[in-house]
Formats: structure tokens, C-alpha cells, sequence
């Protein structure tokens, strides 16, 4: 720390500045030993030329790791000139620059400290105006879009609007490192939002985003709060599977390390065995040469003893050869006897496979004849329910016709009775005039002479009575005269329209009837085809049957001969079984016979064993008989008492 607060000094001093006190308590305060070293110059105002020696001091600076630079009063100038000298630097964790009023030259600047740092994580930019020139603000996002480190970015208050959130959407899109993000109070608005929202559909690493206060419909910030919460599952994920993939390798380098301790260890074992294997084996190869000629003695009794055994052993090669042979005969009779069974496997498959084609074939046309006759039972059931219908039609049309010809009959017998009424009251009329008129005729003859006197002064009302009368019988007959014409019209008019009834009758019953026909020649047309087909049914029935019966006659023939080859297996297997059981004698007598044999050698070999080891403890007790009687002579020679004792 006192190198950098000298280096601070010398480069005020070769710039002709006054170093700030401010900086330099800041330098002071800061512990050497302290783990998260920070230079804090919040609320310090800081002028161009102390940002730049700031700047050529943090070029190379290798203590901070976290730099407060907030409400300093930062002009242009002086923060393109402090964070040149951040470019280079590789300590520095944290950023802030809170309360700059930075504006175009400070974004290009933090632009290109985004592009060439290679150590920033934390960048706080709160309450500047970032947002206000798209150019300076598009060079900025080009160096988030660039920066392969930085983990968060507050940029509160940086009045950007929906183009900039459109740039930062874009630079977004190829970042794979930013964690959080915060943008509220600013003016990104809808498009904004969208444009956001379209960038975490490939942003997978951004898990906190921040977007109060900018004027974005609810439904894109639940959308985008539920891209980042996806973003945080997956890296939530992600993390958890470092540390299991951290965790299992640091067991695998443990178990490598132990492995490779338990190697040494063996190796070091196998060493000292070694060791311990040369010394016996001097003190063997010693005691093999005593033993040698011991064993040089019984070999010609072993030889003889292995001459024995390898008769036996070529015995028992010529038996095995015996039983290999019969194996290889069993195994070729049972290769035989599975091909022939295999063969009439294969041609009876093959042979019922034909069978259900055949009758497949056979069910599938009596199906398709069985279907044919139930749909023309179903059309002769339809034509006869629609002839029955029609019947019941020209029935109820001819009780119809029967009442209507009555009724007719009815009134044209009324019209008539009227009519001779008519002519009967009109005769009637007229004869009731002429016996009027006659019988006032005799009445005025016969009164002409009483009444002469009376007449001539009565003529005149009886004129007058007369012609009273007579019109008043006149206008009563052309009242029953009109009534009646009327009445004779009404008839006519009915009579007439009767007869039109009639006439359409007669032509529906006509219609009807050619309908009749032509129903009845359909009938027995599809009557005449429903017996061609029983017909062809019963010869099909017929070829079905003889079919039947002649694959019946195969299949018995076929189950013959398959019976015949069924029992000639069966002797084959007797013969089989009766061969294995005389190779299983043979080979138990054998096994019998080696096994006796071999107790034989056993115990000759262990008679031997005891032998040679009685052999050795006698020569042992020679030879420690030999070194005792030698060691007694060499101390008991005078040389032996001219020695030293040990």
C-alpha cells in the first residue's frame, strides 16, 4: 500500500499537480492485509488531472478490488481518463460510479472498458445519463455484448428509452455471463419491454432483472419474470451441478492419491518380500544341494512310478477317446433327429398355413355371399314394406274414391230431385194461373150480370187488385225462380268440382298402380337374383364341402406318415438311451477303475512322501551329529583353545 500511495505522489509530482488529501487518506486507511482491499472516494470531488494520475495508478495496480467513485462530480474528461487506465486492470471486482451525470463521452468510455477488462463483475452506473445519446449508448452495449465477465449491471436511472432497450436487448442476446441486471426508473416502455422479452428467449444466464417504473404493460413483466425465473431454475441447476462434478472430482483425485499411496505401499511390500524370497531361496538353494543327492536316489523309483501312470493315463486317453466317439455318434444321432424333426415341423407349418388360407378364403367369400343376401333380404323386406304401404294407399284411396262417388251419387240425385222440384213448382205455377185466371174468368161471367151495376164502378179496383197480385206473384216466382237458379248453380259448381276430384283420383290411382307394377317387376326380378344366388351359395357350399373333405383326407394321409416317422423315433430313441446307458456303464467302470487306481498312486506317493521326509530328518540329525562332532573336535585341537572366545 505504501507503494502505491509513493507511485500516486510521483506521478503528481511529474504532472505539476497537487496530490488531494482526500485520496491520499483514502490510500492511508486501506490495510495491507485486509481480504477485499477498496478505495473509497464516495462524495470526493475529483478533478481531471487527479483522474488521470488515478488512472495511470490503477493501470497496473494489483490491490483494490472494489472502487467507490460515487457523487464525485465527474466530468467527461476525467472519467474517459479514469477508466482508460481501469482497461488494463485485473484486480478490480466492484465499479461504482453512482451520481456522475455521465452522458455519450462516459458511455464510450465504460464501452471500451467493458471490451477490454477482463476482470469486472460488478458495474453500478446509477443516476447518470447514459441513455441520452444512442450513439455513446450503442457503443456501450457493444461492450456489454463483448465482456465475457461482468456478472452485474444497475443502470437505475439513465434515462433510457425503447431504442437503447433495444440495443441492450441485442447486446443481451450474445452475453452468457450477466447475472443481474436492474433498469428501473427509465423510459423503456412497451417496445422496450418486448425487445427485452425477445432477448431472454436466448439469454440463459440472466436470473434478476429489474424493470419498475417504466411504463411496461403487466403482461410483458410477468413474461419476463417468468424468463428469469426459468433463467435462475437453470442456473440454479447448473451451479448445483458444478459443485457435484467439483465435489466428484475432488474424490476421484483423493481416491487417485490413495491409490497411488496403496501402490507405493505394495510395491515396497513386494520389495521386502523379494528380499525376503533371495535370502530363502540361498538358504534353499543350500539346502537343495544337501537334499539333491537324496533326491538324485529316489528319482529312478519316481520314474518307474510315472512310467506306471502314463500306462494308466493312456488307458484312461483310450477310454475317453471310446466315450467321445460315442458322444460324437450321440450328438450326430440327436443333429439327425432334430433336422428330421425340424423338417416336418417346418412342412406341417407350411401345411396348416395353407389350410387357414384356404379357409380363411372360403369363410371370407361365404362372408361376402352371407352380406350380399342380407342386403337383398333387406331390400325385399323394403320393397314389400313399400308395396304394403302402397296397397294400403290404393285402399284408403278407393274407400276415399268409394265415398267421394257416393257423395257425388248423393248430390247429383239431390240436384235432380231439385230439378224435377223446379219443373214440378213451375207446372204447379202455371196451372195454378190458368185455374186463377179460369175460375175468375167463371166468377166475373157469373157475376158480370150481379155485378154489371157494381163493376163498372169496381173494375177499376179490381184491376188494380189484379195487377197487384199478378206482380206480386210475379216477383214471388222470380224470387223461387233466382233462389232455385242459384241453388242449381251451386250444384253444377260442385258436381263439377267433384268430377275434377274424381278425375285426379283416377289419375294418382293410375300412377299408383303403374308404381305397383313396376314395384312388383322389381320384386320378382330380386326375387329371381336372391335364387341365383342360393344357388350359387349351395355350389360354393357344395365346393366348400368337397374342398373340406379332400385337405380332411390329406391331413390324414400326412398325419399317417407322421405317426409311421413318429415311431420310428421313438426306436431310435430306445436305441439312444440304451447306448447311453451302456456309455454310462463304460464310463463309470472306467472312472471307477482310474479312481482306484489313482488312490493307488495316491497312497504309494504318500509312502514315498513320509520316506523322503524320514530321508531328510536322518540326514538333518546326520548333519547336526556331523557338526556337533566337528565343532567338539575343533574345540577340543589346540587351535581350538588358541582362539578367542567371541
Amino acid at each position: 500500500m505504501d507503494d502505491l500511495k509513493r507511485g500516486y505522489l510521483r506521478l503528481c509530482k511529474e504532472s505539476n499537480i497537487e496530490p488531494q488529501e482526500s485520496v491520499l487518506n483514502q490510500m492511508h486507511n486501506v490495510r495491507d492485509g485486509s481480504p477485499m482491499p477498496r478505495l473509497d472516494l464516495a462524495t470526493q470531488s475529483l478533478s481531471v488531472d487527479t483522474c488521470a494520475v488515478l488512472g495511470k495508478v490503477l493501470l497496473n495496480d494489483g490491490v483494490f478490488t472494489e472502487i467507490m467513485l460515487c457523487d464525485c462530480m465527474l466530468n467527461e474528461e476525467g472519467a474517459k481518463l479514469l477508466l482508460r487506465g481501469l482497461c488494463s486492470n485485473s484486480t478490480v471486482k466492484t465499479l461504482d460510479i453512482k451520481g456522475n451525470n455521465l452522458r455519450a463521452a462516459g458511455a464510450e468510455a465504460l464501452g471500451k472498458l467493458l471490451r477490454h477488462n477482463k476482470s469486472l463483475k460488478s458495474l453500478i452506473l446509477e443516476w447518470n445519463a447514459l441513455g441520452m445519446w444512442e450513439e455513446g449508448f450503442s457503443i456501450f452495449c457493444e461492450g456489454v455484448r463483448a465482456n465475457k465477465v461482468l456478472q452485474r449491471l444497475d443502470l437505475r436511472n439513465n434515462q433510457i428509452n425503447h431504442q437503447g432497450a433495444g440495443e441492450l436487448a441485442l447486446a443481451l442476446k450474445n452475453n452468457d455471463t450477466l447475472e443481474e441486471l436492474d433498469l428501473r426508473w427509465n423510459n423503456i416502455g412497451l417496445l422496450g419491454g418486448r425487445a427485452l422479452l425477445s432477448a431472454l428467449q436466448q439469454n440463459k444466464s440472466l436470473v434478476r432483472l429489474e424493470l419498475a417504473g417504466n411504463n411496461i404493460p403487466s403482461d410483458i413483466l410477468k413474461a419476463v419474470d417468468q424468463a428469469v425465473d426459468h433463467n435462475s431454475d437453470r442456473q440454479a441447476t447448473l451451479k448445483e451441478n458444478r459443485c457435484r462434478t467439483k465435489i466428484l472430482s475432488n474424490e476421484v483425485h483423493f481416491l487417485k492419491t490413495e491409490k497411488n499411496k496403496q501402490y507405493l505401499e505394495m510395491m515396497d511390500a513386494i520389495d521386502q518380500q523379494k528380499d525376503e524370497l533371495t535370502r530363502s531361496n540361498r538358504t534353499s538353494a543350500m539346502r537343495v544341494g544337501q537334499l539333491q543327492e537324496a533326491l538324485n536316489e529316489r528319482t529312478s523309483i519316481v520314474n518307474s512310478l510315472r512310467a506306471k501312470v502314463q500306462m494308466t493315463e493312456a488307458a484312461l486317453t483310450l477310454s475317453e477317446q471310446k466315450s467321445n466317439d460315442l458322444k460324437e455318434f450321440l450328438n450326430k444321432m440327436k443333429a439327425e433327429k432334430f433336422e428330421l424333426k425340424e423338417r416336418h415341423t417346418k412342412d406341417l407349418k407350411k401345411e396348416q398355413e395353407e389350410m387357414a388360407l384356404r379357409e380363411a378364403k372360403l369363410i371370407k367369400e361365404l362372408n361376402t355371399a352371407n352380406e350380399k343376401n342380407l342386403q337383398l333380404k333387406s331390400k325385399v323386406d323394403e320393397l314389400e314394406r313399400k308395396c304394403k304401404v302402397q296397397q294400403d294407399q290404393i285402399f284408403e284411396l278407393k274407400q276415399e274414391m268409394t265415398i267421394v262417388t257416393a257423395e257425388l251419387k248423393m248430390r247429383i240425385a239431390q240436384t235432380e230431385d231439385l230439378i224435377r222440384c223446379y219443373i214440378k213448382c213451375k207446372d204447379y205455377y202455371y196451372y195454378y194461373c190458368k185455374c186463377i185466371c179460369g175460375h175468375l174468368h167463371l166468377f166475373l161471367c157469373q157475376e158480370l150480370s150481379r155485378v154489371k151495376s157494381v163493376s163498372i164502378t169496381e173494375r177499376a179496383k179490381a184491376e188494380e187488385e189484379l195487377m197487384k197480385v199478378r206482380s206480386q206473384v210475379r216477383l214471388e216466382e222470380q224470387q223461387r225462380l233466382s233462389h232455385l237458379e242459384e241453388k242449381l248453380r251451386l250444384l253444377t259448381q260442385s258436381r263439377d268440382e267433384s268430377q275434377n276430384h274424381c278425375t285426379q283420383q283416377k289419375q294418382t290411382i293410375s300412377e299408383l298402380q303403374a308404381k305397383n307394377n313396376k314395384l312388383t317387376f322389381e320384386v320378382e326380378g330380386l326375387k329371381h337374383r336372391i335364387d341365383e344366388l342360393f344357388q350359387e351359395m349351395s355350389g360354393k357350399d357344395q365346393e366348400k364341402v368337397t374342398e373340406v373333405n379332400k385337405v380332411r383326407v390329406e391331413l390324414q394321409e400326412q398325419i399317417g406318415h407322421l405317426q409311421a416317422e413318429r415311431a420310428t423315433q421313438e426306436g431310435f430313441k430306445e436305441k439312444i438311451s440304451t447306448l447311453e446307458r451302456q456309455l454310462k456303464g463304460i464310463h463309470r467302470d472306467a472312472l471307477l477303475d482310474k479312481e482306484s487306481e489313482l488312490a493307488s498312486l495316491l497312497e504309494k506317493i504318500r509312502l514315498k512322501d513320509s520316506e523322503i521326509v524320514r530321508m531328510r530328518e536322518d540326514e538333518a540329525q546326520r548333519a547336526s551329529f556331523l557338526q556337533n562332532a566337528i565343532l567338539s573336535y575343533v574345540q577340543g585341537s589346540p587351535l581350538g583353545l588358541l582362539t578367542p572366545k567371541k
